[in-house]
């Protein structure tokens, strides 16, 4: 595919999550986890134009995925877009002017046609998106030109899901926890079961399993998100994905990986940095 669309990841875990994706004609902002000052400090380091967002998309009602909304949409005047499930999940999200989505709806946004797909987490009506470019290829059928997936926030990946995120050029994918981390780690039994079951976040592993069914010729990138900070470390993630199609480290610390033919890279998303894939 050729490039028509970028990705800013500005923060992913549970300390807060955002987002951002450039269009063709302005960008949609993905929840809004971090305050406004995080958010633009975060959008400054790497050179994300946030004046040209158009939208709000907000994937669940977690707080580090709201937290920073309000405060944000006292200086934003596009529309914001969540399910009713969502909206009514949180005090506070109800007074906010959304436009209500169903969780298997398109937009046409930013120049980007944007599918809804449902996932699957401990709230009320959670969802992900696949973000495209259209046009009309040389003999003149409709085509995608670039397409971006995201999922994160999820037990497990249903089919509406898979779907979405095949053969997208850049693939971001929840890789929450290390499941031998996770059951040897500080966190009481509830926490752990709730974690690593069907509406709490996908592993490293259950990313890994998926992999190989999404990735095609088109993708480029593959990022893990939302890492658990401590049942998860970047290098573990990042290996546990390479493995499943073949990538090798690039770096020492395997925190980047890369297929023999150089055509696809994992990469992981953190909480204290930005990461910009064009």
């Amino acid at each position: 595919m050729t490039p028509h669309l970028h990705l800013y990841v500005l923060a992913s875990g549970s300390k807060g999550n955002a987002a951002v994706i450039e269009g063709p004609t302005g960008s949609v902002l993905i929840d809004c986890g971090l305050s406004r000052k995080r958010l633009l400090e975060r959008a400054a380091e790497a050179s994300c134009d946030m004046s040209r967002i158009e939208a709000i998309l907000v994937t669940h009602e977690h707080s580090d995925h709201v937290a920073g909304l309000r405060v944000v949409c006292n200086h934003f005047d596009g529309p914001l877009y969540a399910t009713a499930g969502t909206v009514g999940g949180r005090k506070g999200l109800s007074d906010l002017p959304f436009c209500l989505i169903d969780h298997d709806e398109t937009l046409e946004v930013a120049g980007m046609h944007i599918q809804a797909f449902p996932t699957s987490h401990d709230v009320n009506d959670p969802m992900g998106f696949r973000f495209e470019v259209r046009g009309t290829s040389d003999v003149g059928s409709d085509e995608v030109l670039d397409a971006i997936g995201w999922v994160t926030d999820t037990g497990y990946l249903r089919d509406e899901a898979l779907d979405a995120l095949y053969g997208c050029r850049i693939l971001g994918i929840e890789a929450n926890h290390d499941p031998r981390m996770l059951a040897k780690g500080p966190y009481p039994a509830y926490l752990k079961a709730r974690v690593g079951g069907a509406t709490g976040h996908l592993s490293n592993a259950q990313a890994a399993e998926a992999l190989p069914g999404l990735v095609t010729h088109d993708t480029e990138t593959v990022i893990a998100l939302h890492l658990s900070e401590e049942n998860n470390r970047p290098s573990v993630a990042v290996r546990t994905l390479a493995e499943s199609v073949g990538a090798e480290a690039i770096d020492s610390t395997f925190t980047e990986a890369r297929t023999p033919d150089g055509l696809l890279t994992i990469c992981a998303a953190a909480q204290h940095r930005a990461l910009t894939v064009w």
